[in-house]
């Protein structure tokens, strides 16, 4: 959504990425499949600032591949904060586990493998923010019942809520990836419990605060 001339300069004059981050970027092209799916330098930086500035002491993230914005929320973490971050593909479970130990951030990063939809309500936990990155399809459900689990003040952060511009498309034939994001989208602009703004951080990012 970005010329790659205006974002090689927006990543020049951020922070660069920690050692570790930058071995996780290069192993997941690496070794993956879809490595887009990352959340990467720029993307990372900023979930790892909003850490910074609100504080977190529980976060959720649901959707984790490869671990790379779990570990970039961590660094952003004060010592007795938790992230749980939930992964549903299996497979991943040993990658994302060997970065985790890499980065130091075990004691901060809990994995939980399996479906978000039942592992969350069986979490006795209430959250300062949520990160939801996974299956597209699922949005509306999984901020539903991310938003049960929030404090209020609390904020939910959403991946790809611009969807390489497919969100405009009004065709009834568009895919129901393109159609969970239209519905989520919509579901937080018409929810009057919460305030939000979309920014255009990668491929869209909404930032929502739960009144």
């Amino acid at each position: 959504m970005i010329d790659p001339k205006i974002e090689a300069y927006i990543e020049s004059y951020s922070t660069t990425e920690s050692e570790v981050l930058k071995e996780l970027n290069r192993q997941t092209h690496l070794r993956t499949f879809y490595p887009r799916m990352l959340s990467g330098h720029i993307q990372g930086k900023f979930l790892e600032m909003v850490c910074h500035m609100i504080q977190p002491k529980r976060a959720l993230e649901i959707g984790t591949f490869t671990s790379y914005s779990a570990i970039a929320m961590a660094q952003g973490l004060t010592d007795d904060a938790i992230i749980f971050t939930i992964e549903v593909n299996e497979e991943m479970e040993s990658f994302i586990r060997e970065f985790i130990a890499k980065s130091g951030m075990d004691k901060k990063i809990k994995l939980l493998m399996g479906n978000a939809l039942e592992i969350i309500p069986t979490l006795n936990e209430t959250f300062d923010l949520v990160f939801i990155d996974a299956d597209k399809e699922q949005y509306v459900d999984y901020y539903k019942i991310a938003k049960e689990k929030l404090k209020p003040g609390g904020f939910i952060i959403a991946d790809n809520v611009i969807w390489s511009g497919k969100v405009l498309e009004k065709s009834n034939r568009i895919d129901k990836e393109t159609q969970g994001i239209v519905a989520f989208n919509e579901c937080v602009k018409n929810d009057p419990d919460v305030e939000q703004v979309m920014l255009s951080i990668r491929d869209g990012l909404l930032l929502i605060r739960k009144k």
